[in-house]
């Protein structure tokens, strides 16, 4: 299954998306909420660390690429075992500010309320992440609560 939206292609990711997907860890910006900026070692890494590590061979992990095949991040919609799907997603520093979260997000969103038939998905961020709790308001999701410092949002399906 692919998805588009305006400027972006989602698709299942692939073991040929894993240099990529690290890059990402080694930016401080990009891990600052969710490590404190520390750039990711794969070597030394937590395997249990409470955030995702893709490797290309996820099935629930989705690669963000502009139409050019430019590589903009990942997406996912990981189940839960209640039946519900937790969003996440992880762009590019270079890609932020241009609405490409919330682009990729919502239909991911979409599909997932269609094709595996989420009837409800959450999404969980820092408290001062503000960036990305915008991007969650924006496609729909509303707050549920406060825990631990991580804010949850979610959407049921239509």
């Amino acid at each position: 299954m692919i998805l588009h939206t305006p400027r972006l292609t989602l698709t299942p990711c692939t073991p040929q998306d894993c240099p990529d997907f690290v890059a990402l860890e080694q930016d401080p910006e990009v891990m600052r909420y969710l490590n404190g900026g520390k750039p990711v070692d794969r070597a030394t890494a937590d395997p249990d660390a409470d955030f995702l590590m893709p490797n290309g061979t996820e099935p629930h992990v989705w690669t963000a690429r502009r139409h050019d095949g430019a590589f903009v991040g990942w997406f996912c919609l990981w189940p839960n075992e209640d039946g519900s799907a937790e969003l996440g997603y992880r762009l590019k520093r270079t890609e932020w500010g241009q609405g490409l979260a919330c682009e990729g997000a919502k239909v991911l969103v979409g599909w997932g309320f269609k094709k595996p038939g989420y009837e409800r998905i959450t999404a969980c961020t820092a408290v001062d992440n503000l960036a990305s709790r915008r991007v969650m308001e924006k496609i729909g999701m509303t707050y549920q609560r406060t825990k631990n410092g991580e804010v949850w949002f979610q959407v049921t399906k239509p």
